[in-house]
């Protein structure tokens, strides 16, 4: 019988972990921890999973330590060998932390907001509110949907918005959003802002109810809320489009909260002269890992508990419309409904007999009542 020899056993410790630290996938840690009993030893007493979800999103590193809800007997205990505790523990480590590089690095990309908190300001509450920017149309029906900020002389004054996210632990891939443009008014302005920031973080007071507050002396967003990740400024276009706003690398939102700064005002509103920004939907795509994991902050320090289900699946992504088709559907429902309304007016003798104006009209008396709106 021929005799194997195993490559690990010819390499000191450290030059076997910084080999298997270069191991970038998931699959291929667990894959190496499978070869031998001399290899998984090396992966789970270094913590190899663990390491990677490090490298992958820093803010892991405020994990005090991880449980397993799903079974008691995955929380082994103080009894036995205290080698074999502490065996145990890296096993389960092991487990988790394979299970979790592989929800954050293999995922299907969702929408991700669950409802809107709040906003730094509103002009007219709650007509202007936050809440509208969960809308993906610009118009509800005949009614203008979305938000505006307080005009400010100033146009460098920033606005916040901020979101509750579907799960208190998600991965953040990328921020859509739409600028307002106000075709009630002369010259339809597009009342973006020069550019956006994102953070996302955890609440650290209770909740008050959430929204939009109607009184002018609302406490600003950074009261309630510790900030765990900051991303680089992207710039806006002066445009009412969906704009896309990718993260260089997907973004780990521990505490379920994310908040966009709208830094700079570049459009003046001319019946007061004052600037604002306007918002007409907000689109944040990525993915919930609950409810396979969970997380329970530790206030005051700002740590957290790791919790895993193991006998929980990731949860398939919620996706929405895209605007655009959004409002190709509601044309095409229109239509319908109004060629459903000629064939019976046809029925009932009523030639001629129009039951909605054409598009052209409907631009027409929008300009008419433009009037009755203001940003």
């Amino acid at each position: 019988m021929e005799m194997s020899m195993d490559l690990i056993d010819f390499l000191d410790h450290d030059m076997s972990v910084k080999i298997l630290m270069c191991l970038d996938d998931p699959a291929d840690i667990v894959r190496a921890s499978s070869v031998s009993r001399a290899w998984r030893d090396v992966v789970i007493s270094s913590a190899i999973c663990r390491q990677l979800c490090l490298r992958l999103f820093p803010q892991l590193s405020n994990a005090t330590h991880v449980v397993c809800t799903s079974n008691t007997m995955e929380n082994p205990a103080d009894v036995g060998c205290s080698r074999s505790i502490e065996r145990e523990q890296e096993e389960r480590e092991h487990r988790i932390y394979a299970s979790l590089a592989r929800g954050v690095t293999s995922f299907e990309v969702g929408d991700c907001i669950s409802e809107a908190i709040s906003a730094s300001s509103t002009d007219n509450y709650p007509e202007e509110g936050i809440c509208n920017t969960l809308e993906p149309r610009d118009r509800v029906g005949r009614t203008a949907s979305y938000w505006s900020s307080s005009g400010q002389s100033n146009p460098a004054v920033p606005e916040k918005l901020t979101y509750k996210l579907v799960s208190d632990l998600c991965v953040i891939t990328q921020i859509n959003i739409k600028p307002f443009k106000a075709f009630f008014q002369a010259n339809h302005p597009t009342y973006s802002a020069k550019a956006v920031r994102f953070r996302m973080g955890h609440k650290i007071l209770s909740d008050d109810g959430g929204g939009d507050c109607p009184h002018r002396d609302q406490k600003p967003a950074e009261f309630k809320f510790v900030w765990t990740y900051t991303s680089e400024e992207f710039p806006m276009a002066q445009e009412n489009c969906l704009q896309t706003f990718k993260l260089p690398q997907p973004a780990l939102c521990i505490g379920g909260v994310l908040q966009i700064e709208l830094l700079g005002r570049v459009q003046r509103q001319e019946i007061d002269g004052l600037f604002y920004i306007c918002v007409a939907y907000v689109q944040v795509r990525g993915q919930s890992l609950s409810p396979v994991f969970g997380v329970d902050i530790l206030e005051p320090s700002g740590k957290f508990l790791l919790k895993y289900d193991r006998h929980a699946q990731f949860s398939a992504p919620s996706c929405a419309l895209d605007p655009e088709e959004n409002d190709e559907a509601s044309r095409m429902t229109a239509e319908r409904v109004r060629g459903w309304e000629r064939i019976l007016n046809l029925l009932r003798g009523n030639l001629g007999v129009e039951a909605h104006d054409s598009d052209e009209e409907h631009h027409e008396s929008d300009e008419e009542v433009g009037e009755e709106f203001d940003v």
